[in-house]
């Protein structure tokens, strides 16, 4: 999957389609097994270009944790203080995360090579994990816990709160990365856009249910 097209014209699609090869083979061979020819063969360009675009390797490899921290971005909401909010906007702001997020996911193939590589470089890069961790998912993860906590009164940085936003964005992730046994207990031959609509629908009822329970 590639990162959002842009029009600047064939350098920025080189780029892409770099990224794009980088989602697909670090996540299925790891980085070290990918060697810059296999790349820039799936990518359809010449080994310099790496080198050109990224500085090297590493430079893919730190890109696509960015290129993926960015598109899902686009589909949450990029990271802000939500302020002084009330508990029915807090909760329709939650709610709007996770559909964004189980849109992204869900919806046939488009996701499978980023969530592919995302899974397996964080179990086995430290800087992946930074990266993720210091773009994206700490400051977004402290926005979801200040909404939980408005909507419950509950605080922001109990543990409590924390686990509850993990558990939330867990559920999607099940359903993207055990969409062969899903598929096989729902008896559906894919997950288009009505099935993920109704995933999506679910799991908004499920965080509804949470909320309720955690309110003080």
């Amino acid at each position: 999957m590639a990162p959002r097209p842009d029009s600047s014209g064939p350098a920025e699609t080189t780029r892409s389609n770099l990224i794009a090869a980088g989602f697909e083979l670090f996540g299925t061979a790891g980085y070290a097994a990918t060697s810059t020819r296999r790349l820039a063969e799936r990518a359809g360009t010449n080994v310099a270009s790496i080198a050109y675009h990224f500085g090297g390797k590493a430079g893919l490899h730190a890109a696509c944790a960015q290129a993926a921290a960015e598109r899902i971005a686009d589909a949450v909401g990029a990271p802000r203080d939500p302020g002084a909010i009330g508990a029915d906007a807090a909760v329709a702001a939650l709610e709007k995360a996770l559909r964004g997020l189980a849109a992204l996911l869900l919806n046939g193939e488009q996701a499978a090579s980023m969530v592919g590589f995302l899974v397996r470089e964080m179990n086995a890069s430290e800087e992946i994990v930074q990266i993720l961790f210091d773009r994206f998912v700490g400051p977004k993860h402290r926005e979801l816990c200040a909404l939980w906590a408005a909507a419950t009164g509950r605080p922001a940085e109990s543990e409590e709160v924390r686990l509850s936003v993990f558990s939330m964005i867990g559920q999607v992730l099940y359903f993207r990365l055990g969409q062969p046994v899903v598929l096989r207990g729902m008896g559906w031959d894919a997950v288009g856009p009505d099935e993920a609509g109704r995933i999506a629908e679910h799991l908004v009822a499920q965080l509804r249910a949470s909320i309720d329970r955690s309110r003080i």
